[in-house]
């Protein structure tokens, strides 16, 4: 046992695990990964993000209007429940482990959402291969679907990322550009460089 392994009151040092994401290698196909715990989404929340996102649909801002309508309630906006459905996976899936988010297809919903409803995710991965176009990194597509309390699928959505493999993400830690803040490719960022898919 070396001083290295012993902290300041000779009690033996423990080993740090920092929460994150899967790496490349990590995400398998054939998993379902279930993202806990869910989001109660609020009439707050609906207002919020309608208004700053200067949507004007009174589907959304008007209960009064939205009570004439076919569902007879109001509507939680699409793009709030498929933002959420998405940040339902980051701790679970891509937290610090992402470079990019390449793109959405296949986006829907086969029922709607109201206020307090809870979406619940669960995503799976359809495909993967390593970048032709950047060492150390990975395309993945990513399958996304929310669940309401009743099970009820609410939204689906198809999206491709760009991850980092283990050692893609340590070599570029070790240069200090994989640091949390620094976009960990050297300043060219994403946008120069679409993967083909």
């Amino acid at each position: 046992m070396t001083a290295d392994d012993t902290t300041a009151d000779d009690t033996p040092a423990l080993r740090e695990v920092v929460q994150r994401g899967f790496y490349f290698e990590e995400l398998e196909e054939g998993v379902r990964y279930l993202h806990r715990p869910g989001r109660t989404l609020t009439e707050a929340d609906d207002v919020l993000f309608t208004s700053v996102t200067m949507n004007p649909q009174a589907l959304h801002l008007d209960a009064a209007w939205a009570a004439t309508q076919p569902f007879g309630k109001p509507l939680m906006n699409s793009m709030l429940t498929l933002a959420t459905l998405v940040g339902l996976s980051v701790a679970h899936l891509t937290r610090n482990t992402i470079v990019a988010n390449l793109g959405f297809e296949q986006v829907t919903f086969p029922h709607p959402v109201f206020h307090g409803d809870t979406l619940y995710g669960e995503t799976t991965v359809p495909a993967k291969r390593l970048s032709q176009s950047r060492p150390g990194t990975g395309v993945v597509t990513l399958e996304h679907v929310g669940r309401n309390q009743d099970g009820v699928v609410v939204a689906r959505a198809v999206r491709t990322v760009l991850v980092w493999t283990r050692e893609g993400h340590e070599a570029r830690s070790r240069t200090g550009a994989g640091e949390p803040g620094g976009d960990g490719l050297g300043g060219d960022g994403p946008g120069g460089d679409q993967e083909q898919r």
